[in-house]
């Protein structure tokens, strides 16, 4: 059965490659400095979207060509390869994600191996998410230090595909053994299964990952695309993920019912870890050509041997947890579109969180069976995975030509207010409105808030990409998540638990927060001209004094 399952892995694997390569067909003629392949006539931007052969002769590309007999891919550029092989990587992320997070929700609301009937343990495990992410956070900038981008991708991958491995060994061993409960420190006649504790870990671990590793592959991307080809190209390159998300989410079920909830964690791993092939062959392309997204990082370093150098081991870990503090600080007060930005993500993370109490909740009650839950969760976010897409392939790279970014910002929270406006007027809401709203959400976050916020970072510079990117997509997107569900806690803890309407008023409320922190996000973001301007001043070696000068006569024009 584990031959069996690695195979069935590995094939999965290949399959959604090979998707994720004829989606990306026309992407592959981007390039850093010039346009569409399509749209250019030029010969100097001709020569730019010539393939270098010494750095694009990796092997599913030749492949790919060979098959069609040359065609879009016969123009491809070294940046359109390496953006290539990212985002397939991230869709394998996705791929594996999608079959780990309805096995561990399955393995969570379990009344064999998690905490079924149990309406605390949900919001409890989400509060433990945010100093999770946050030791993550601290030990990917310790890895970004010492490593660079592409040590950092590999080794934070394969620590994540491991976590999924262990935790599925040992949730097989529990489930063997009698094992007496252990008490609960602090909380007299309490007490807690060890396979609960494996459990409750392994979902708190499984929330965290997700934008630690997500956030890598979209630094990387911004750091090749311009302002207008990522408006053109983020979207499609979102739909990816959606393709093999909704992919996996349709087999979960029969997946599960081969190889049970463990074996799926599994197989998960293993998809992760075959990323790595992608992300290895785009770091390679881009070292190769001169345009690795390390090049901006290591300008900023001292030569070796000079003073600013010789600092101790023990030094270095002694100042790296103030020190990431104090640079997050000083580049949220430098770039004020993040600060907004972070604010922004904590209030809609915290009417995401709300959601998902809202959705497990009435799910687990709906639906007691473990099989039949986690199938229909299975299907559930591959019904999301498949609006998103059509989203994200007919629609959004359509309009957002003619469409500046800040209106969508405001669109989404609008769209959400009104929806939940309508929830809140049903005492006893049914699964499938439930499902309604938080379908909703997701749609507009997987296809659209995902774009906007990535299209927030490309005309930044490498600190704002790789430094500040994460400080918001791992701690931001968890602090608030964790912060509602400390919230929510305290508010069952002193009033007792909330029905569904009570649920949905709270959650109305949170959509209200986060329509004034979007409205602020949308007057803070740049135009497409005005990213299109930094960004130039910053290809041409305009200076961070001067980049921060604009952007101060930027906040003095919106204030007024």
């Amino acid at each position: 059965m584990t031959i069996a399952s690695a195979a069935a892995s590995l094939a999965v694997s290949s399959t959604a490659a090979s998707t994720s390569t004829l989606a990306l067909s026309n992407v592959l003629s981007l390039a850093r400095g010039g346009a569409i392949a399509a749209a250019v006539t030029t010969a100097a931007s001709s020569t730019l979207l010539q393939p270098k052969k010494d750095v694009s002769n990796i092997g599913i590309v030749e492949k790919f060509q060979g098959m069609r007999g040359g065609g879009p891919l016969s123009n491809i550029t070294p940046e359109g390869s390496s953006v290539l092989y990212m985002a397939i990587a991230m869709s394998l992320h996705y791929l594996s994600y999608s079959i780990a997070r309805p096995s561990t929700i399955a393995l969570f609301t379990s009344a064999k191996t998690g905490f079924a009937g149990n309406t605390a343990a949900f919001p409890l495990a989400m509060a433990f998410i945010s100093p999770t992410s946050l030791a993550l956070l601290f030990l990917y900038g310790k890895i970004l230090s010492n490593a660079g981008p592409r040590g950092t991708i590999r080794q934070t991958t394969f620590l994540c595909a491991s976590a999924l491995w262990l935790s599925g060994i040992l949730i097989v061993l529990l489930q063997g053994m009698d094992l007496d409960p252990l008490s609960i420190p602090f909380i007299p006649g309490a007490s807690i299964k060890v396979i609960q504790l494996v459990v409750g870990a392994l979902f708190i671990f499984r929330e965290s990952y997700v934008q630690l590793l997500t956030s890598q592959y979209w630094a990387f991307m911004a750091s090749i695309l311009t302002p207008d080809q990522s408006a053109k190209w983020f979207s499609p390159i979102s739909g990816l993920t959606s393709i093999t998300s909704a992919a996996s989410g349709l087999g979960v079920r029969s997946l599960v019912e081969k190889l049970g909830l463990p074996g799926a964690l599994g197989v998960a791993g293993v998809i992760l870890v075959t990323s790595l092939i992608f992300t290895e062959k785009a770091y390679t392309i881009s070292d190769a050509g001169g345009f690795t997204p390390a090049d901006d990082q290591m300008k900023k370093k001292p030569r070796h041997g000079s003073s600013n150098t010789r600092k101790t081991s023990t030094e270095q870990e002694e100042g790296h947890e103030a020190g990431l503090v104090k640079k997050a600080s000083a580049l949220f007060g430098r770039v004020p579109v993040l600060k907004a930005l972070f604010i922004e993500i904590l209030a809609g993370q915290g009417l995401a969180t709300l959601l998902n109490v809202l959705f497990v909740t009435k799910l687990s009650e709906s639906l007691p069976d473990d099989t039949i839950r986690a199938g229909w969760m299975g299907k559930f976010f591959a019904s999301i995975n498949v609006v998103a897409m059509c989203l994200q392939f007919g629609v959004i790279p359509r309009i957002m030509p003619h469409l500046e970014p800040r209106y969508l910002w405001r669109f989404m929270p609008m769209t959400m207010v009104t929806a939940l406006s309508y929830l809140c007027l049903n005492e006893n809401p049914t699964l499938y409105l439930i499902s309604g709203c938080f379908m909703l959400f997701k749609v507009m976050e997987f296809s659209i808030r995902r774009m906007l916020d990535e299209m927030v970072y490309v005309p930044l510079d490498f600190e704002s990409r790789f430094l500040g990117k994460e400080i918001i997509s791992v701690f931001g997107y968890r602090f608030g998540k964790s912060g509602m569900s400390l919230a929510l806690s305290g508010l069952t803890s002193m009033f007792g638990d909330f029905g569904l309407q009570q649920l949905s008023f709270l959650t109305g409320g949170a959509a209200g927060v986060w329509l004034l922190a979007a409205f602020n996000v949308s007057n803070l973001v740049f135009t497409r001209a005005e990213a299109e301007i930094m960004y130039q001043s910053k290809r041409g070696g305009g200076s961070k004094s001067s980049t921060s000068r604009e952007r101060r006569r930027r906040e003095r024009r919106v204030r007024k």
